[in-house]
């Protein structure tokens, strides 16, 4: 079973995990951030550092994984990137925004999103857990697919937009539910395996996976009215992200374009300009992993005329050039 090869690949002692049973009991910072590392265990919980996702996600990479680190307390941190803690086998104790002491045990599927800090304390060799390290951006595609209105829509549509919100972290019960477990192992299998061209797939998977948790989570909370607001605007982003105009949602909407321009730069940090362009070259990677359409064909598909600007923002976005992403085709996501 795909469950059984997982757990084998994760199961050895990393060096980072030699290091720690040799007599280094303390995870060494600087691995997980630019901060100078060299706090005490004891400061720890009154000096919390952020994880940098620029550590550990290669560039024009919106989502990996890695097997937490074992036997050692990971001190109080949060992230600039989404969290999702999943364990496979044993437990794992971990503390939440310095209150919520939470015992995660097999299946369990922990979000937090950027604003939410935490500390894990030492497990075993047994407990294996994963993190997920992923961009908010992988989401819009994803959140798209869900239509209910629940608490993990309403979690995810905060997380898009950046800003504090009321949920920073859900917790939600998984083992039992097969469609559940099967949809994770494959997204996790696609990670481990480095799969190219993964990235159109891994969306999908994600986005299947929330359909599922949505059910598990319908009864839980309702979003507001403007954070209903803020899903129909993300998902008329994502189906016409080509040649879709700020006036026309608005018209649909039946707001001004100002309060929506004002609502989206708020929640999001972005403009409507700027979210059309991040789809367009979410789509544009698709194109590049999954046909074989000549550059100038895909400008025209994704709704760009100024090809100088496209190789531009393109190339600030994913450190190269479209076809040096297409010849590498290693950015699988």
């Amino acid at each position: 079973m795909i469950r059984t090869e997982i757990l084998e690949r994760l199961m050895p002692i990393t060096a980072e995990e030699q290091k720690i049973l040799a007599g280094n009991p303390e995870i060494l910072k600087e691995t997980y951030t630019d901060e100078s590392a060299g706090h005490s265990t004891a400061a720890a919980a009154s000096d919390p550092f952020i994880i940098d996702s620029r550590r550990l996600l290669e560039k024009g990479k919106l989502i990996d994984c890695r097997a937490h680190t074992r036997f050692a307390y990971f001190p109080q941190h949060s992230h600039n990137y989404v969290e999702m803690l999943y364990v496979l086998s044993g437990s794992i104790t971990t503390r939440v925004n310095e209150t919520d002491t939470l015992n995660l045990t097999v299946g369990d599927l922990l979000f937090l999103n950027q604003h939410a800090s935490h500390e894990i304390f030492p497990c075993g060799e047994c407990d294996i857990a994963v993190n997920f390290i992923i961009l908010p951006e992988f989401f819009t595609r994803p959140v798209s697919m869900l239509e209910r209105e629940n608490v993990l829509r309403d979690f995810l549509v905060q997380t898009l937009s950046g800003q504090n919100a009321s949920i920073n972290h859900l917790l939600l019960h998984t083992q039992g539910l097969v469609p559940v477990e099967n949809l994770l192992d494959n997204l996790l299998w696609n990670m481990l395996i480095k799969k190219h061209g993964m990235n159109t797939v891994n969306q999908a998977t994600m986005g299947l996976l929330l359909m599922n948790l949505s059910v598990l989570s319908a009864e839980m909370h309702t979003e507001s009215k403007d954070d209903r607001t803020l899903f129909v605007l993300m998902d008329y982003i994502d189906k016409n992200y080509k040649d879709g105009s700020l006036a026309e949602i608005a018209d649909r909407a039946g707001y001004s374009s100002y309060h929506l321009s004002r609502m989206l730069k708020n929640a999001t940090g972005h403009n409507f300009k700027e979210l059309l362009q991040q789809r367009k070259l979410q789509q544009a990677i698709y194109y590049l992993e999954n046909t074989t359409l000549p550059t100038d064909r895909i400008l025209e598909e994704i709704g760009y005329e100024n090809s100088s600007y496209f190789y531009r923002v393109f190339r600030e976005r994913f450190g190269c050039s479209p076809k040096e992403y297409r010849n590498r085709h290693a950015w699988d996501c």
